[in-house]
């Protein structure tokens, strides 16, 4: 029922029944995922003024299209839809096959009492943890809420939970099975490569001194002009209900300003192009979403903060860029890995620049000044302060690197023990002497930037 968005996903599959008897599969999967928006577009599907987000690709959608009855309960769900959903899970006989919870919502008395119902009453098939690296101190996207699902397998034992992420280090995979409460002798573990040959990655260096959109623009008109001047590719692409004029893409910025701007730049271009993050209203991010899913004239680019993909799954993403260096090696796997997911040949381009790396150490200096010195969960939340920053030294490391595949670096530090191919599809690989030119010439020197550290050039607060 849970299928990977992507081949790059990691899914760590725990105590699971690899072949459930039959009567599983008419029974309850509780679904626990930190998605709230995911779950928000549930709602949405069934009703009639937001029709237009039923064209999305992602789990909920395909799960409604293959009849498969899913139901959520959240902060956001109608009253009369929580009773109806409620009633229904304790008929004895429920019609619900996948209900989608937060894990806030899990740590409630009454919902933990509804679950009680359902499985006295034989009903309880599994639970399913999405995004389980949130679990884990050590894990990029930490949620304190995660380390209250032990309750899980200490109430219902016989019960089987799956955990699912895409991006768990050796590390944060042990800590979800500590903190889950989970049975290492009972435990089946698989683990799918992190090779996504199909993917194209690439550092492209940058200083505050020069402005990298003409790069950009360079390279996406170029794409353009390659399909325009091939008429097999205009045909085969319509054949699959996909412009010829559309190179749908995301790029990513640290900064809601650079969303805005950005994307007006692109639109003054010829590029249609859409911003998306927190501050803007629900309708524009709904409007900006689904036009981008439906291969929508004037909708091919999302220029986004991190607060734009999780739980999408858009397959035909010829591109993802980062803009700036992200917060975390874990961030960027899981971003770029929403390009190609069909299968065909896309590009994950990083922009680095010396200038943003020490902006972003500052932020996260800063977090660190700003932790308590004492009280309840100090310990956590000084683990996770310190994944932070040796995520993001891993993070400079891979972008500075001129000496090794961009594939081969990934695996290693996702601790990947097999060995990725690369048919000339990083820098790298494809020209190592270029990569070392383009490096000397693009970065600001280290001596310039100590000077302008020195000054507080670089003691901003403009992370979202």
């Amino acid at each position: 029922m849970l299928s990977a968005p992507g081949s790059s996903r990691l899914w760590q599959y725990v105590q699971i029944n690899i072949e459930p008897p039959s009567s599983l599969i008419l029974l309850v999967t509780i679904v626990i995922s930190p998605l709230l928006a995911l779950m928000v577009r549930l709602h949405a599907i069934s009703s009639p003024e937001s029709m237009l987000i039923s064209h999305q690709n992602n789990q909920v959608a395909s799960l409604r299209n293959a009849n498969i009855r899913v139901e959520t309960i959240n902060s956001t769900t109608p009253q009369v839809d929580k009773k109806r959903i409620i009633a229904d899970l304790q008929c004895g006989h429920p019609l619900t096959r996948l209900l989608y919870v937060t894990p806030e919502f899990c740590q409630g008395d009454n919902f933990r009492k509804i679950l009680r119902v359902i499985h006295s009453q034989g009903e309880l098939a599994r639970i399913a943890v999405d995004e389980a690296h949130c679990v884990s101190e050590w894990g990029h996207d930490f949620r304190p809420s995660f380390q209250q699902l032990s309750f899980f397998k200490k109430e219902f034992p016989d019960v089987p939970v799956i955990c699912l992420t895409a991006t768990a280090t050796a590390r944060v995979r042990d800590d979800i099975i500590t903190t889950l409460a989970l049975d290492p002798k009972k435990l089946k573990m698989f683990r799918m490569s992190t090779s996504r040959p199909n993917l194209h990655y690439e550092v492209r260096f940058k200083s505050d001194e020069e402005d990298h959109y003409d790069d950009f623009i360079k390279f996406l008109k170029s794409i353009h002009a390659r399909r325009a001047a091939n008429p097999e590719r205009a045909s085969q692409l319509a054949s699959q209900n996909q412009r010829s004029d559309n190179v749908p893409g995301i790029i990513y910025t640290l900064f809601r300003k650079d969303c805005e701007s950005l994307a007006a730049r692109l639109r003054s271009d010829g590029i249609g192009a859409k911003p998306y993050h927190a501050g803007l209203s629900v309708s524009d991010r709904a409007d900006a979403l689904s036009g981008w899913v439906a291969n929508k004239a004037g909708y091919d680019v999302v220029v986004a903060t991190t607060a734009f993909g999780m739980g999408i799954d858009k397959e035909n993403v010829r591109f993802v860029v980062h803009w700036q260096i992200p917060k975390s090696f874990e961030g960027f796997y899981q971003e770029a890995g929403r390009a190609g997911r069909d299968g065909k040949a896309s590009i994950c381009i990083l922009y680095y620049g010396r200038e943003d790396r020490d902006r972003a150490a500052h932020s996260l200096s800063r977090d660190i000044a700003r932790q308590p010195k004492a009280g309840a969960g100090l310990q956590a939340q000084q683990q996770q302060m310190t994944h932070r920053a040796k995520s993001l030294e891993a993070l400079v490391g891979y972008c500075e690197t001129t000496s090794k595949c961009r594939h081969r670096l990934i695996a290693k530090y996702f601790a990947d023990e097999e060995t990725p191919e690369c048919d000339f599809a990083c820098d790298w690989c494809k020209d190592a002497e270029a990569l070392v030119r383009r490096k000397e010439g693009g970065l600001a020197s280290e001596e310039w930037c100590s000077t302008q550290r020195e000054a507080g050039r670089y003691d901003i607060d403009e992370y979202d």
